[in-house]
């Protein structure tokens, strides 16, 4: 394909949170500072922030991270999980979409970074992007960052492209179809839970400030639709089934029930299977391969449970790119 033709084709970018180019506490310490520097993401004055986030966070948390990264890196591609599912998304994506659009992954923390994929595009003379946030649900923590970082982009661009930008998926039919094949496939290779015995399916995700949440956030709310759909898309009665929250820090209160504090609960009252998908996580990184996988597993058997399950249905199952791949056609529409 010639460049001109190349250029005149719509671009798609894959936008994930980041990672550290290295498991190591010199990589993680300016991914840190970049992330946690973000006003979307620390909401506190910087003139109050800046003081504690260089005089004691920075000094500690990175050697900390360091070793959570290292025991979850991949040796053989040498790329945290995030990074490694993330290229074969946009590679699964891109085959996908052959002859439709190109595909390209960003992250908004670290590299590759949104503005340097969008001087990418411009040089080479693409004129329309679509940019897909890679969270299902809408948090201004997560989605709002990648959508701020592609206007800062435009308010400093004298050639500005022609955007478009996906707000969630979290009700998407396909999305949820994605999730409930991931629990069957998982069921069908493992034995089904026994719910009327007690087992539990707890869906977890990434918790937020309740502060984010009085002050209109609709994160939670999207949670809750998405764990709705699929309970009723798996013909489940409610009480079978705990929409929990994950991965706080800090001082602030955060939205709960908090999902380890659930695995503990599950487990003293003799719960004897617990299954977890983390469908607000679309590839497997430290919150679903270190928090789930073992701290909250831990939790459940320490407390007293037997069995428990993490059930992965993102990274390049076919659900997930399958996910993926409608929400671009329908980003894409009148472009193609």
């Amino acid at each position: 394909m010639s460049e001109n033709a190349r250029a005149e084709r719509p671009a798609v970018i894959l936008a994930n949170l980041g990672t550290p180019q290295a498991p190591t506490a010199r990589a993680v310490r300016p991914f840190l500072r970049e992330f946690l520097s973000d006003r979307r993401i620390i909401e506190m004055p910087p003139a109050i922030w800046r003081p504690i986030l260089e005089g004691i966070i920075l000094r500690v948390r990175p050697a900390r991270s360091a070793k959570l990264y290292e025991s979850i890196w991949y040796t053989e591609s040498n790329s945290s999980p995030l990074m490694y599912w993330s290229l074969r998304q946009r590679d699964e994506l891109a085959a996908r979409l052959d002859h439709v659009a190109d595909v390209h992954l960003a992250m908004r923390y670290g590299e590759p970074s949104i503005r340097s994929v969008l001087d990418q595009l411009r040089d080479q003379g693409v004129q329309r992007v679509l940019i897909i946030p890679a969270y299902p649900q809408y948090a201004s923590s997560s989605t709002a960052p990648v959508i701020d970082e592609v206007a800062r982009d435009m308010l400093k661009a004298r050639n500005q492209l022609e955007i478009r930008t996906i707000r969630s998926f979290h009700d998407a039919p396909v999305y949820i179809e994605a999730l409930a094949a991931a629990l069957v496939n998982h069921w069908d290779a493992r034995g089904r839970p026994d719910f009327e015995g007690g087992d539990k399916l707890v869906l977890s995700f990434h918790s937020i400030p309740e502060a984010m949440h009085r002050d209109g956030d609709v994160y939670r709310d999207e949670c809750e639709t998405t764990a709705e759909l699929l309970r009723s898309r798996l013909n489940l009665d409610p009480q079978w089934v705990l929409t929990r929250y994950q991965s706080v820090f800090g001082p602030a209160k955060w939205i709960g029930p908090a999902t380890i504090d659930t695995m503990g609960e599950l487990g003293a009252v003799g719960t004897t299977r617990v299954d977890v998908i983390c469908p607000g996580f679309v590839a497997d990184c430290i919150e679903t391969l270190d928090e789930i996988a073992r701290l909250n597993r831990d939790a459940f058997i320490e407390a007293g449970g037997s069995q428990f399950h993490y059930v992965p249905w993102g990274n390049d199952l076919p659900g997930c790119i399958d996910t993926f791949e409608e929400v671009a056609r329908t980003g894409l529409a009148g472009w193609v």
